[in-house]
């Protein structure tokens, strides 16, 4: 499995306040021009999985404040299939003129290592705005499952007697990489069951389909809550703040199985820097307020706000 890079986070008020200006640092000409004209026609923003999953929960936050401080309607569209891979094909064929932006999830850097042939470059075809968020991956399993803990589960696993399936994701994503390191690394007999985004393989274990999850903690949070899912253990190096009681996999007594996954904006190769900047600026500011920061929260989110330099790295 290739080692996950971290990006670099934002250190200091200092530093912050730099990249949230970054497009104060363009000629008045260009700041004017973009300030005027841009968006002059709604912006398209891709989406590679199914509503509901962590991807497309953050676009559609992100859809909406932009468009308001921006004066411009931003709207999702959600091209599910190939895990992620016929929606970023899509995009990276977009005309670079700003008026498409993808929300790209981890998986567009594990794709190209995981099929034969994917539909884009992703060191040609895009560039890079920010890396916006992380979030990691949460063990569960439908409460008709008897474990309680991970080490009842790898128990129960091997035991036999049944077939045990994992749901995720996506082939490809963090959720399914999580579950092969957990496969893996203990020699388990689990079958993986990948899916369009994060919401449709919580729905499969809320409703018994497959019985565990290694899910998002965007879809995953409010079912665990409401006791239709039973949280056993999350792969982030700490505790994830909104499900604070739930140990890591360290902790848990499994310190090899860890990652957390991440949503970063992309633009067509060639889109004008300017709209480049703004967009970073845009969504560096519209994350700092706090209302929003406690919403990312609440949903498993960690802010990031990288530079465009520091995500294409």
């Amino acid at each position: 499995m290739r080692r996950q890079i971290r990006p670099a986070r934002i250190g200091t008020r200092r530093q912050f306040l730099l990249y949230v200006g970054a497009a104060a640092a363009l000629p008045a000409s260009a700041r004017i021009a973009i300030a005027q004209n841009y968006p002059a026609r709604p912006v398209r923003v891709i989406v590679g999985f199914a509503p509901g999953g962590p991807t497309d929960v953050f676009a559609r936050l992100m859809a909406q404040k932009l468009g308001e401080n921006l004066g411009g309607q931003f709207y999702v569209d959600n091209i599910t299939g190939g895990t992620g891979n016929i929606a970023t094909g899509q995009a990276a064929k977009a005309t670079p003129d700003g008026y498409t932006v993808y929300f790209a999830f981890s998986s567009y850097v594990v794709n190209p290592t995981l099929f034969d042939r994917v539909p884009y470059d992703p060191y040609k075809d895009f560039d890079p705005v920010t890396l916006a968020v992380s979030s990691t991956t949460v063990l569960s399993v439908n409460p008709s499952v008897p474990a309680k803990t991970v080490s009842e589960l790898v128990a129960l696993i091997r035991a036999g007697g049944s077939k045990y399936s994992f749901a995720t994701g996506g082939t490809g994503s963090q959720t399914h990489l999580a579950g092969e390191q957990f496969r893996l690394a203990l020699n388990l007999d689990l079958v993986h069951v990948p899916f369009n985004g994060g919401g449709p393989a919580v729905a499969a274990v809320v409703a018994g389909h497959a019985p565990i999850g290694f899910n998002a903690l965007t879809p995953a949070v409010p079912q665990i809550k409401d006791g239709r899912l039973r949280a056993l253990a999350v792969t982030s190096n700490m505790r994830s703040q909104i499900l604070p009681e739930v140990p890591t996999m360290t902790e848990a007594g499994y310190p090899g199985i860890a990652g957390d996954s991440w949503v970063g904006v992309l633009v067509p190769a060639g889109t004008p820097q300017a709209i480049i900047a703004l967009l970073h600026s845009e969504i560096a500011r519209i994350i700092a307020v706090p209302d929003m920061k406690e919403r990312l929260a609440t949903l498993g989110f960690e802010p990031v706000v990288s530079t465009p330099q520091e995500f294409g790295a």
